[in-house]
């Protein structure tokens, strides 16, 4: 249970804190509480002539303006000066009406500029001086104990006004800064979801051309010879698709874990998409497990289902120490471009060549067929993001990607990721 706060503290917590708008009725308070304050020093306190009906109507008409004080801060005060001038020249009580002056010279120190607190305090001092000077030249003591409480209240004011300025200085600057902390996050979150929906697009276009193109080889065995049937052909082919079933369901729920995964912070979600993402695409193992960013040493399941669908596949891998996001952008491109070959190479003995190897300071990619088709992204079809998804990937570690027909046949997507100096070879 929280302590409460003592009268002192809060005190402190009311001076330090500036209202928003000036309240007339929090200022009329505090202005009968000093008419209290001053009635009882003019009964108590004998330093000159006890009021009489006009000093009374001076010394309770010097309180009204503080009504006002915070709104006109200068027109207040020289409204108490008018009152207390002729108050203190007829010799009344004199210390009676120094709450009131004190608070209204406070009010101007604490809300105007340092320039015009320091002419109003050289103003108010010099005059005094003088007319203490002139009236009572023997009173010294009474000119220093005058002189020290202006210049007390002045500091006060202008102490209490500096310390404002800098706690609305460090709420504006802590505002500005959650601001940005916020817009940081909105903008790593909309990357993430791009990531995401990026490994989907790879994750459902590649299954779904996988299991279509399985599918095709059981419907072939099944009716090229239905009298000499081969069922270990068939079963080998639904195996495949079965297979290829479980690794897409769980590359898919892991996706899916991660964007469903609204109460957790935007770091929180920023670490599941760049640690444990979705898993390794082709032939990543286990179906059901998550596994790491895929990278270079995925290629080869990879690969090897793209010969479980038909197609030749000669992998070449000559790169080692390859940071994991430049290799996880490698297994990308790499992936859509078998899965584009084995969609669109339009012919039963398709050979893809990939080839991924450093030089001049980057992970070199090729993947090129032999085919006799090509994507209809790339000639005038219905446009899709395979090549698109591609060359994002490529992008998001600085790197290029071209792709297009091959001078002598076929299709070629080649790509250049650069490698931090340290991983350059």
């Amino acid at each position: 249970m929280p302590r409460p706060q003592s009268l002192i503290e809060r005190a402190l917590t009311a001076v330090n804190r500036p209202p928003a708008v000036p309240s007339l009725r929090n200022d009329a308070h505090l202005a009968a509480a000093v008419v209290a304050l001053t009635t009882v020093m003019a009964l108590f306190i004998k330093d000159g002539r006890d009021p009489d009906l006009l000093g009374w109507t001076l010394l309770l008409g010097a309180h009204v303006p503080l009504i006002w004080r915070r709104r006109y801060p200068m027109t207040a005060m020289l409204a108490v000066v008018a009152c207390v001038a002729p108050y203190h020249a007829l010799d009344y009580t004199h210390s009676a009406p120094v709450p009131a002056t004190l608070l209204a010279l406070y009010t101007v120190a604490v809300t105007g500029s340092a320039r015009r607190t320091l002419l109003v305090g050289t103003v108010l001092i010099g005059t005094t001086l003088t007319v203490n000077a002139v009236t009572n030249p023997d009173g010294l003591a009474e000119i220093i104990r005058i002189t020290g409480w202006l210049i007390s209240v002045l500091l006060l004011g202008g102490y209490i006004r500096v310390h404002r300025q800098y706690l609305a200085s460090a709420l504006e600057r802590a505002e500005r800064a959650e601001r940005t902390r916020e817009e940081e996050a909105r903008r790593r979150v909309a990357e993430e979801r791009l990531r995401m929906a990026r490994d989907l697009h790879d994750l459902l276009a590649h299954s779904i051309t996988l299991i279509g193109v399985q599918t095709s080889v059981a419907a072939h065995v099944l009716a090229a010879d239905p009298e000499r049937l081969d069922r270990k052909a068939v079963a080998q082919a639904l195996d495949d698709i079965a297979g290829t079933c479980r690794t897409a369901r769980g590359e898919l729920r892991t996706t899916l874990e991660v964007l469903r995964a609204s109460d957790v912070s935007v770091e929180g979600e920023l670490g599941a998409g760049t640690g444990s993402g979705p898993g390794s695409g082709w032939g990543s193992g286990s179906g059901d497990s998550r596994g790491p960013l895929p990278g270079l040493d995925g290629l080869a399941d990879l690969a090897e289902t793209a010969r479980a669908s038909g197609a030749k596949v000669e992998l070449s891998v000559r790169a080692d120490g390859v940071p994991p996001s430049v290799g996880a952008a490698a297994y990308r491109i790499v992936q859509e471009a078998l899965t584009n070959a084995v969609r669109h190479g339009g012919r039963d003995d398709l050979t893809v060549r990939v080839g991924l190897w450093t030089a001049d300071g980057a992970l070199r990619v090729s993947v090129s067929d032999d085919g006799t088709g090509c994507t209809t992204e790339a000639f005038g079809g219905t446009p899709g993001f395979g090549l698109v998804g591609m060359r994002e990937r490529a992008r998001s570690v600085g790197g290029t990607l071209d792709a297009g027909p091959d001078p002598t046949e076929g299709f070629e997507v080649t790509a250049a990721l650069p490698l931090p100096r340290e991983e350059a070879r």
